[in-house]
C-alpha cells in the first residue's frame, strides 16, 4: 500500500515538473517574440528616419543614432537657452515632418512619449562639481522646454491635426551633464561642443501582445 502511494506521489511530481518545463518554454518563447517585435520596430523606425532626413543632416549639424535618437549638436550659445534664428528655421522644417512620420499607422500605436532632452557640457566657471550640476540641470531644462514650446507652437496643418496626441506624449527633460559625449573611444576626453545638444527621443510602450 505504501509503495503504491509513493508511486502515486512520484507520478504527480513528474507531471508537475513537466508542466513547469512547458510553462518555462512558453515564457521564453513569448519573451523572444516580444524582443523580436521591439527590434523589428526599432530597425523599421531607423530606416524611416534616415529615408526622410538623411539629406538634411549635414546642414542641420544633426545625426540619427542606432537607437533612433535625433541629435542636434550645439544649437545654443554657451550658458544660453535662447533659440537662434537659424535653429528656429531648422526646427520649423524638422518637427512637422518628424511628427508626420511618427504619427503614421506603422509607428504611432507603440509610442508612449516623444521626449525633448536638453544636455550640457560639464563646465560652469569656478563652481564646485555639485553646484555646476544643478546650474547645468536648470539650463538644460530651460533649453529642452524652449525647444518643446517652439515646436508645439509651429503653425502647421499636419501638427494641428495631431495636437491632442502631442499634448499626451510630448515631454521636455533636462539632463545636465549626466550623458556627456566624448572625443575618444575610451570615454576619457569630454567633447564640450557636442555635449551641448538637444535630442528628440522616441520612448515606446511595452508590447502586450
Amino acid at each position: 500500500m505504501i509503495e503504491n502511494e509513493e508511486t502515486h506521489w512520484m507520478s504527480i511530481a513528474d507531471i508537475m515538473s513537466a508542466l513547469m518545463m512547458v510553462f518555462m518554454f512558453i515564457s521564453i518563447s513569448f519573451l523572444y517574440q516580444l524582443l523580436n517585435k521591439k527590434e523589428i520596430y526599432k530597425v523599421e523606425l531607423n530606416k524611416a528616419l534616415h529615408k526622410e532626413f538623411d539629406k538634411d543632416l549635414q546642414n542641420w549639424k544633426a545625426i540619427i543614432t542606432d537607437d533612433n535618437i535625433f541629435r542636434f549638436n550645439a544649437p545654443f550659445k554657451i550658458g544660453d537657452d535662447t533659440i537662434g534664428k537659424d535653429f528656429k528655421g531648422v526646427l520649423a522644417n524638422f518637427f512637422p515632418r518628424y511628427i508626420n512620420l511618427l504619427s503614421s499607422v506603422k509607428f504611432k500605436k507603440e509610442i508612449d512619449e516623444i521626449r525633448v532632452e536638453g544636455h550640457t557640457s560639464k563646465d560652469w566657471g569656478k563652481l564646485t562639481q555639485k553646484e555646476a550640476f544643478i546650474h547645468n540641470m536648470n539650463l538644460s531644462q530651460k533649453r529642452a522646454s524652449s525647444v518643446l514650446k517652439f515646436c508645439y507652437n509651429i503653425d502647421d496643418k499636419s501638427l494641428n491635426k495631431h495636437i491632442l496626441w502631442l499634448q499626451s506624449i510630448l515631454r521636455a527633460n533636462g539632463m545636465s551633464f549626466s550623458k556627456l559625449l566624448y572625443k575618444d573611444a575610451k570615454n576619457t576626453i569630454p567633447d564640450k561642443i557636442r555635449s551641448r545638444r538637444v535630442e528628440f527621443k522616441v520612448i515606446t510602450k511595452e508590447y502586450k501582445k
